[in-house]
C-alpha cells in the first residue's frame, strides 16, 4: 500500500535559533543527519570537512545558530521535529562557488536551498514541499529577490535517500521555481524569484506556544 500523503498544511515550519537548537539535534540524531555531517558540508572544504566530521561539525553547527544566524528551518508535526531544510545567502556556501556544476550563474544576489533532511518515517509525505513554501517566506521576509535550489532530477521515480537530500526537481518546480541552467544531466540550477510568480506549499508559521523569529 502506498503511503499516505501528509497534509503538509498541518506543519509549522520555523527557524533554526538557540532555543529550537535541541529540536535539531533530535532531528539529525546520533548521526548528526548523515556521516556525521550537520549540515556542514557546504561551508566547508573537503579536507575540513574530514577533519571535523562528526563532533565537530556539530560544535560548528550549534556556534552558528547560537551567534544569532539562522542557517535553516525546521518543519514540525505537532511538537515532532520531523524536517530541515538549508537556506542562507550563497555566500554562507563557498562549496558552490567552487563546484563545476553548481559554481554562480551570475553576479545576482541569491540566497541558496542547498539540503533537506527529512525524518525517515515522514520521507514522501510532503515535508519538503512545506518547506520549500517556508523559505519563500523567509527570504522574502529577509529582503532577499532571489532563491536558488540545486535539486537531482532522477533518471528513475526511486533515487537513494542520500542523493534525495539536494532536493527533488518535481518538489522545485511544484513551489514555483523554474529551470535557468543545467551543467549536468541530473543537476539543474533552480530559481525563485520573489514577486515572480505564484507558488504553493507554504506552511503555517508557528503555534502559540512557540516564539518566532
Amino acid at each position: 500500500m502506498a503511503a499516505k500523503k501528509q497534509d503538509h498544511a498541518k506543519l509549522t515550519v520555523l527557524p533554526v535559533t538557540a532555543e529550537r537548537w535541541p529540536d535539531l539535534v533530535t532531528l539529525f540524531g546520533k548521526r548528526g543527519a548523515c556521516g556525521g555531517c550537520w549540515c556542514m558540508w557546504w561551508r566547508l572544504t573537503s579536507a575540513e570537512f574530514e577533519r571535523r566530521k562528526g563532533a565537530s561539525n556539530r560544535r560548528a553547527m550549534k556556534r552558528i545558530v547560537e551567534s544569532g544566524e539562522v542557517p535553516g528551518l525546521i518543519a514540525y508535526d505537532g511538537d515532532e521535529p520531523v524536517g530541515w531544510c538549508s537556506v542562507a545567502p550563497r555566500e554562507k556556501f563557498p562549496r558552490l562557488a567552487r563546484s563545476r556544476i553548481l559554481k554562480p550563474v551570475d553576479d545576482t544576489p541569491v540566497w541558496s536551498i542547498v539540503c533537506f533532511f527529512i525524518a525517515k518515517e515522514h520521507r514522501g509525505k510532503g515535508v519538503s514541499t512545506a518547506l520549500l513554501g517556508a523559505a519563500v517566506d523567509r527570504v522574502k521576509s529577509r529582503g532577499g529577490r532571489v532563491i536558488e535550489g540545486y535539486p537531482v532530477e532522477p533518471k528513475k521515480d526511486r533515487i537513494p535517500d542520500a542523493f534525495a537530500w539536494y532536493g527533488i526537481a518535481s518538489s522545485f518546480r511544484k513551489a514555483g521555481f523554474r529551470e535557468i541552467l543545467r551543467r549536468s544531466e541530473t543537476r539543474p540550477i533552480m530559481r525563485y524569484e520573489i514577486g515572480g510568480g505564484a507558488r504553493t506549499g507554504s506552511a503555517r508559521k508557528s503555534p502559540s506556544r512557540r516564539k518566532r523569529t
